[in-house]
């Protein structure tokens, strides 16, 4: 079978008295990309951030490329990346100091080079030499993306990947998400409120609430389960729904 990337074990997390995250169990194989969805409140921004290393978990165990983040966690760091148009950038340097910073720290043996190519990519040519801080939200949006491909992950994490980009922009960059994924083999964890996008580019969905996985299919066989058209329906069908019983195993 296909190598496992990522591996989340029993993984929970606690503030105080609220459950986050409630036991959560999944796997993403290379070249495969899954998405969490669910509701404001669903556990998935946190869970993501105990993937990245930025929170502790409460309880549980994650693995990346068989490294336990707990012991080996600046081994695993290296081969993925992370973008989400919730942080920024430094908005007093301009776009391609932020990806010439990056492109270095991720140890980059041609840093210029590299820069160049993915603002190609990206379309960036003509923002490079602009403030980060001055871009609009969407180009904001698209520099922290070709950031997060710098480094060529082996595992990419995306929170709202192309949220505040124009239907043309959006289309656009997932096509080349989807040419990255599939020539290079990466493994991609997606968070994500926009359906069509999650029908495009996820093999696999677990649908979250209260922290746990309720439900865990393929867009078609989600369709199917629950007799609907389209996935924002299943997205209502569970956020509506009295409470579910999570799944074990995804």
């Amino acid at each position: 079978m296909t190598e496992i990337v990522l591996a989340v074990e029993h993984l929970r997390k606690t503030y105080g008295t609220v459950e986050a995250v409630a036991g959560l169990d999944f796997t993403v194989r290379r070249g495969e990309t899954v998405a969490l969805l669910g509701g404001n409140g669903a556990g998935k921004t946190t869970a993501m951030s105990m993937i990245l290393g930025v929170v502790i978990p409460t309880a549980g165990r994650i693995r990346l490329f068989g490294e336990d983040m707990t012991r080996d966690r600046k081994r695993a760091l290296p081969r993925m990346n992370f973008s989400s148009p919730y942080v920024d950038l430094p908005h007093r340097l301009t776009v391609r100091q932020n990806l010439d910073v990056y492109a270095r720290l991720y140890g980059i043996a041609h840093p210029a080079r590299r820069v160049r190519e993915i603002s190609a990519a990206f379309d960036l040519d003509a923002l490079l030499d602009r403030p980060t801080g001055r871009l609009s939200a969407g180009q904001k949006t698209r520099v922290s993306l070709a950031k997060a491909m710098l480094n060529r992950p082996e595992l990419l994490l995306l929170d709202e990947p192309t949220a505040s980009l124009d239907p043309d922009t959006g289309d656009r960059l997932r096509g080349l998400l989807e040419r990255f994924r599939d020539l290079s083999g990466a493994a991609i964890l997606l968070a994500s409120h926009n359906m069509g996008e999650v029908e495009r580019l996820a093999h696999r969905v677990l649908m979250m609430r209260t922290g746990r996985v309720v439900d865990d299919g393929t867009p078609a066989e989600l369709l199917t389960r629950y007799g609907r058209a389209s996935l924002e329906d299943v997205f209502l069908d569970v956020a509506r729904s009295p409470e579910m019983q999570p799944v074990e195993g995804a």
